[in-house]
C-alpha cells in the first residue's frame, strides 16, 4: 500500500465570503487590519468579533464611529444535519445592524442566510456562506468592493426576464407612479 492510499481525505472547509464596503475606505484606512484575498482558517468554536477594539475583536475597524465590539458571528451546527451555519448577534447598544432587511437591535440575533447583505451605519457587508465537510475548523475570506454594494444588489434582485419578453420588476406594482405637481392634493 502507498502512504497516498493510508493518507487521511481532505475534508472541506466551510467558508465565509466577506465582500466589504465603505464610502470613506480609501481615504481613512478603516480596513487597513483586514487581510483582504487571503483565507484565514479560524476554529469553529471560536465566536468571531468584528469592531474597533482590537483586544477583543477578530477583525478591527479603524473608525471611532464604530462600537468596540459591533458585531458576533458564531458558527453551530442545527440538529440532524451536518451542514455548517452561522448566527449573526448585534453587540452595540447604539446601532442596530440590518442583515438583508431585518433590524436587529442590541443582543438580538438570527442565522445567518447563505447569502445576505448586512449594514450598519456606511458599512455594508455582502456574505455569502460556502459549505463544507470539516466540523473542525472554518475560513472567512475578504474582498474590498470598489462601489457601493447596495446599489450592485438592487440590480441581483430583478426577477428574470420571462421567454414572453415581458419583465416585471419585484418592484413593481398594479399601478405606475405618477409625477405631481407640489401644489396639487
Amino acid at each position: 500500500m502507498s502512504s497516498f492510499e493510508d493518507a487521511d481525505t481532505e475534508e472541506t472547509v466551510t467558508c465565509l465570503h466577506i465582500t466589504v464596503y465603505h464610502p470613506g475606505q480609501l481615504q481613512s484606512g478603516i480596513f487597513q487590519s483586514i487581510r483582504f484575498f487571503n483565507r484565514e482558517k479560524l476554529p469553529s468554536s471560536e465566536v468571531v468579533k468584528f469592531g474597533r477594539n482590537s483586544n477583543i475583536c477578530h477583525y478591527t475597524f479603524q473608525d471611532k464611529q464604530v462600537s468596540r465590539v459591533q458585531f458576533s458571528l458564531h458558527l453551530f451546527k442545527d440538529f440532524n444535519s451536518s451542514v455548517l451555519s452561522f448566527e449573526i448577534k448585534n453587540m452595540s447598544k447604539k446601532t442596530s445592524l440590518i442583515v438583508d432587511n431585518k433590524e436587529l437591535g442590541y443582543l438580538n440575533k438570527m442565522n445567518l442566510p447563505y447569502k445576505c447583505m448586512v449594514r450598519f451605519g456606511d458599512y455594508q457587508f455582502l456574505m455569502e456562506k460556502e459549505d463544507g465537510e470539516s466540523l473542525e475548523c472554518f475560513e472567512t475570506h475578504f474582498v474590498l468592493s470598489p462601489r457601493s454594494l447596495s446599489q450592485e444588489s438592487i440590480w441581483g434582485t430583478r426577477s428574470p426576464i420571462p421567454e414572453n419578453g415581458n419583465y416585471s420588476s419585484c418592484f413593481s406594482n398594479s399601478t405606475s407612479p405618477t409625477e405631481m405637481d407640489e401644489n396639487e392634493s
